[in-house]
């Protein structure tokens, strides 16, 4: 396909594989899409070895990054610089309540581990900050930012290098300020979304930012995100003015993925009501598989949640916890397994191969573009 972001990124295929899997970065882009490996989870030691072993096994197949450095931070964590201070900020009543609520489910966690991260990890602006500079190290074809307007020393650093700079965003508000900050590519992505995402409908969202960067003068190509599933959703999105799509919840249920066979089952019987949009988990609005630690998080007669990155202190260890009690046969703790996924869950029907959902997007595209192509000729 010839198209502004398949010449501007160097990909056959306009499909945006965002994942924190290494495995599906390089299988989407050597597929002919193009994958954006996640870097939230990591340290910069850890992200430059998930590079490193990137660059070495995508054979020269063009791929990028997704970082994120928060524009605005929480009054209650700013004068915090280190996980340790972080951590010893984190009250008794929270670490009681997960405690309780984990141990109705046969979870234990040792006290010392509840809400231990390593140094460097965490969504803060400095951890940010760090992940893009190990990024440019690489050759990456685009960089991408969330949770607010992009840094200016990555689009500085973008057009030196001649990287696109992508930044999402969820409402047409948001891209206007992206575009006159200097950004190459808004990803709009819908409250549909998995993750950290706004309240508007994609369909709405994508026409609504197009026409707005339009009218701004900003010849600034967007890729369309939320809930896209198939091929035929990605042509409806680029028929209403889109240049591709940016889709994450699609690779979770691959046997790449770094989701656990538990999850992936999950998403096969999930319906798409089956989705919250908490900040159970990071701090955040992000929407992720409904289970009872959302319910209780969420009920106004807890303590509440966290600010970030304090409640992904108290969330990360929790789900690492469940994840290995159903591996070691606890299955009470099942009904606990969660990860941020979006309402396009519900078109899951089974696992498939990354390999194969690029294979089935681009005929699923073809197929629509040439229904609607039929339609005029009749």
């Amino acid at each position: 396909m010839d198209n502004a972001l398949c010449r501007m990124n160097g990909c056959d295929f306009p499909l945006f594989a965002f994942s924190h899997c290494r495995d599906v970065v390089v299988a989407v882009s050597k597929a002919g899409g193009f994958g954006v490996f996640g870097a939230a989870a990591y340290t910069p030691e850890q992200f430059e070895e998930e590079l490193a072993w990137i660059d070495a096994h995508i054979d020269g197949a063009p791929y990028g990054v997704d970082v994120l450095v928060p524009e605005t931070v929480d009054a209650r964590v700013t004068s915090f610089t280190s996980n340790a201070e972080r951590a010893a900020a984190i009250s008794a009543e929270h670490k009681a309540f997960t405690a309780d609520l984990l141990g109705r489910y046969g979870v234990h966690i040792p006290e010392d581990q509840q809400t231990r991260i390593r140094e460097g990890a965490g969504i803060t602006p400095e951890n940010g900050q760090k992940l893009m500079e190990v990024a440019f190290r690489h050759p990456i074809r685009m960089i991408a930012n969330a949770l607010g307007i992009a840094p200016p020393e990555m689009i500085a650093e973008g057009k030196k290098r001649g990287i696109p700079v992508a930044a999402l965003v969820g409402a047409k508000e948001h891209a206007l300020r992206q575009a006159a900050a200097g950004v190459d590519i808004i990803v709009a992505q819908g409250g549909e979304a998995g993750g950290h995402c706004g309240e508007v409908s994609t369909l709405v969202l994508v026409p609504e930012v197009v026409r707005a960067l339009k009218g701004a003068g900003q010849d600034i190509p967007v890729l369309a995100a939320g809930g896209i599933m198939t091929g035929g959703q990605m042509a409806a999105m680029m028929a209403a003015g889109a240049q591709g799509a940016w889709c994450g919840s699609v690779w979770l249920c691959t046997p790449e993925a770094e989701t656990s066979p538990a999850f992936r089952q999950k998403m096969v019987d999930a319906r798409s009501r089956d989705t919250v949009r908490s900040k159970a988990r990071t701090g955040k609005p992000a929407r992720q598989l409904k289970t009872a630690w959302h319910e209780a998080w969420d009920d106004p007669a807890g303590p509440g949640t966290l600010p970030m990155p304090l409640m992904g202190m108290v969330s990360e260890p929790s789900f690492a916890h469940i994840e290995k009690a159903v591996v070691n046969g606890n299955e009470q703790a099942r009904d606990l397994v969660s990860y941020f996924v979006g309402q396009g869950v519900g078109l899951v029907e089974a696992e498939r191969s990354c390999r194969q959902v690029v294979q089935d997007f681009r005929e699923e595209f073809a197929e629509a573009v040439m229904g609607l192509n039929a339609m005029l000729e009749d």
